[in-house]
């Protein structure tokens, strides 16, 4: 087997070989003694060729390898000359054959060339391929064969090698077709050139043509051209042949590199094929070989696109146990299988280990970090994560559009903003998104003035409002029931050339249908057509479900006669709405009948029907009929949702069962469900109302530990419960943990805690909390007037019974 050719000009020549004119000829070449070293540089035979015409020179170098040949024909000093000639003179490459051609055979001879000669002419033509200088060696070689000189294999290779490199695999290609059609000896060191050239330009299948070429041309495959032919198989994707060819290449006795393990590997394990992977490993690991970052990441993706993360994070462990250190790629692959695996925290412990190690995520694996923290509520360690990333440069515009998006959905404008303040800070430019989500932010908090002022701050950086900006406007003045600056917005949206799109019509009339001005809603809606909007499902279904949230159901049925009509289809939720609308108005017979019809037309009842049914039967108190239907939703299929729990734990709680609502409760995070907002909310005032405070407090804080984020009636529950208990200062302190958690009381809570300091005959507090409520914008109302007048606490353990707020 032929050793490894060295490359480069520094490289020390390897032995050269010598052919005659014809190819395949070998012509032993004597050593001659070896001639006295020159006494003057080689430069001075063209000291002034920038001043000399080219024939003058070719001239002075012909007539000085003439004298040199006379002496040898193999003389040291007639490659360094002519390689002098090549790169310090102007002389065309053609020109320098000749030279050499008329020094060897005299000017007028027709004598053979010497074997000598051909090789002095192949290392002018090595000289020039490794030099870049690809076209005087293309010129050079071209002439060489007009002349019926024919190269050494070794500088054809070079020439291959210097025309793949500067031009294209495929002129390489068309000049290897040349020499072959001409009857040029090859060998395996030029179909290793060539087949390197390919699976480096991509050209996989011309890099296996070229294999199977091989015995066409008697030439045996070595281990190089072993292994870049089973290296282009498995780009390919063609695992079968790439495992013929390496039991091939150990049959024929060649060692099998590590890159070729791997290369078949990898191609096995990306078809699925993980055992045969694994054979192929132990092969491996058999031969001596041992196992390496690379192979390890390899095998732990074939794991990963089993869905077996599991075991592939047992390799990690085992890899990092051996002292094999996980590379960028290896953490990101697990990262993004643990990611899609919801394996949240599995990916930020990853994360935390990467860093440890001084690797970097990517961009986007970052952001899958940050995303599965918010997944898990976990938005303090995502905004600190994000803190600690800032001089890393990682933290990017959707990193911080994901935190300013998760914290204003969950009214935490606070937080947001804060966010928004260090992203600017950081020369992060902020988008749209960015400032749609704090829109949104400042409109759930009813913080119109804000939003409006944000807004006009868009165009001055840069930002053209599109229907997006003013529909989520449109949203903040609808929560507020301000229709006349929603309808001012509708009109300036047109002004501005922004169009009104079919979303931008559904909530205003959506919004309409959820106010108390639900009697509007056909003016709306005919003016809206005169401008060209289309009514669709949606529409009508936002309309009925308007209707039946206000208990008019007959309006309801109209316009579903109406959408009828109008052959607008119905869908699951048109039937769904009125399901809910006769539960509400305990009309359950009425609602089991729709449920039937809903079948009839082929329709099968989703989470949200079977949703509408059981809250009904619960808020009737018909725990047993709400139990069938769990039983039916069960088998249909469908896992029950926090809602539906929700309802259940409703219902026990109104029936004062609260060993039954618990059960609901841990059945409910037994079977993975997360209990929410309204979950806890509804524990707390049912353990509150049958006297268990202290538990009531527990759950408040197992609430916050879960990033559940407790509402003004989350915090009217709790006072309640602590003024039944004794406790006011301790309800009094809720004010300040309301205003550490950016939550506004209400007027019941002030009722409550304003009675019951009256009732403790503390007159000062009472009064003191009265002007605080006043000075915090919150309208006092009836009942705060007759406690405060009479200046005495009202009947019952405190006004929550009275006005029951729960």
């Amino acid at each position: 087997m032929r050793p490894p050719r060295l490359r480069g000009g520094s490289s020390a020549p390897l032995p050269w070989r010598s052919l005659g004119t014809t190819a395949g000829a070998r012509a032993p070449i004597s050593t001659p003694a070896a001639p006295a070293q020159p006494t003057e540089p080689l430069s001075a035979y063209f000291s002034n060729h920038k001043a000399t015409r080219a024939p003058a020179v070719a001239e002075v170098l012909t007539s000085t390898l003439r004298s040199l040949f006379a002496k040898s024909p193999s003389h040291l000093r007639a490659f360094p000359l002519l390689k002098s000639a090549a790169f310090d003179t102007a002389l065309p490459p053609d020109a320098l054959v000749d030279a050499v051609l008329c020094a060897a055979a005299g000017r007028d001879s027709g004598s053979p060339v010497a074997a000598a000669f051909v090789s002095l002419l192949s290392r002018l033509l090595t000289s020039l391929s490794r030099a870049g200088h690809t076209t005087a060696a293309t010129v050079a070689y071209d002439h060489m064969v007009a002349r019926g000189i024919v190269p050494d294999v070794k500088s054809r290779t070079d020439l291959l090698i210097a025309t793949a490199r500067c031009s294209s695999a495929v002129d390489a290609l068309t000049l290897f077709a040349e020499m072959r059609a001409r009857g040029d000896h090859v060998d395996a060191w030029m179909f290793d050139a060539l087949m390197r050239a390919c699976v480096k330009e991509g050209m996989h299948q011309d890099a296996v043509r070229l294999f199977d070429e091989m015995p066409g041309a008697e030439v045996e495959p070595d281990q190089r051209v072993y292994a870049l032919v089973i290296a282009a198989l498995c780009k390919l994707r063609d695992a079968d042949r790439a495992l013929l060819l390496l039991g091939e290449m150990k049959v024929a006795g060649f060692e099998t590199w590590d890159f070729t393990y791997r290369s078949v590997v990898d191609v096995l394990v990306k078809a699925g094929r993980m055992e045969e992977a694994l054979r192929v490993k132990d092969e491996m690991l058999a031969s001596g070989k041992k196992m390496d970052v690379i192979l390890a990441t390899i095998l732990m993706h074939g794991y990963c696109l089993r869905r077996e993360v599991r075991t592939a994070l047992d390799l990690f462990e085992e890899t990092v146990a051996n002292g094999i250190l996980p590379t960028n790629v290896t953490y990101g692959m697990l990262i993004y299988a643990c990611h899609q695996e919801g394996m949240t925290q599995k990916v930020y412990l990853l994360c935390r280990q990467m860093r440890g190690q001084g690797l970097l995520p990517s961009s986007i694996e970052f952001n899958l970090v940050i995303k599965g923290l918010l997944h898990d509520k976990r938005w303090e360690d995502a905004v600190s994560l994000c803190e600690e990333m800032v001089d890393s440069r990682l933290p990017d515009v959707l990193t911080y559009n994901s935190l300013i998006h998760w914290l204003c959905q969950r009214h935490k404008l606070r937080e947001a903003l804060n966010l928004f303040d260090k992203m600017k800070e950081t020369g992060v430019k902020p988008s749209i998104v960015t400032y749609h989500s704090l829109l949104m932010g400042y409109c759930q908090k009813g913080c119109m003035d804000e939003a409006v002022k944000l807004y006009s701050e868009m165009p001055v950086e840069g930002f053209v409002p599109n229907a997006v900006t003013y529909t989520t406007l449109m949203k903040g003045y609808i929560k507020r029931n301000n229709f006349g600056k929603a309808y001012a917005l509708l009109d300036e949206m047109k002004q501005n050339g922004v169009s009104c799109n079919e979303f931008t019509y559904n909530v205003l009339i959506n919004g309409i249908c959820m106010s108390d001005r639900i009697c509007e809603v056909d003016e709306m809606l005919k003016n809206f057509i005169s401008e060209g909007f289309v009514p669709t499902t949606m529409t009508y279904n936002s309309i009925i479900n308007g209707f039946v949230k206000s208990g008019m159901m007959g309006s309801a049925s109209a316009m579903y006669q109406q959408m009828c009509e109008k052959g607008i289809p119905t869908n699951i939720l048109t039937y769904t709405s009125f399901i809910d609308g006769y539960c509400r108005t305990r009309c359950c017979d009425l609602a089991l009948k729709m449920l039937n019809n809903l079948r009839c037309k082929g329709l099968q009842p989703d989470i949200a029907a079977y949703h509408a049914l059981i809250n009904g039967f619960c808020h009737e108190g018909n725990m047993s009929h709400a139990m069938q239907f769990l039983v039916i939703l069960l088998k249909d299929g469908l896992t029950p949702t926090a809602a539906v729990y929700n309802s259940f734990i409703t219902g026990y709680k109104n029936l004062k069962m609260m060993k039954e609502a618990s059960k609901f409760y841990e059945s409910m995070i037994k079977e993975g469900i997360a209990a929410d907002t309204m979950t806890y909310t509804t524990l707390i005032d049912g353990f509150s109302k049958d006297g268990n405070v202290s538990f009531a407090l527990e759950l408040y804080s197992e609430m916050l530990a879960k990033g559940n984020i407790p509402d003004v009636i989350t915090f009217t529950a709790l006072t309640h419960g602590l003024i039944r208990s004794g406790d006011i200062d301790g309800a009094k302190k809720l004010l300040d943990e309301m205003r550490r958690l950016d939550v506004h009381p209400n007027v019941y809570i002030y009722n409550m805690l304003i009675n019951g300091y009256l009732r403790d005959s503390k007159l000062q507090e009472a009064f003191q909390l009265h002007a605080e409520m006043l000075d915090r914008g919150i309208v006092p109302d009836d009942i705060t007037d007759d406690i405060l007048v009479g200046q005495k606490s009202l009947e019952g353990d405190s006004c929550a019974d009275v006005q029951g707020p729960i």
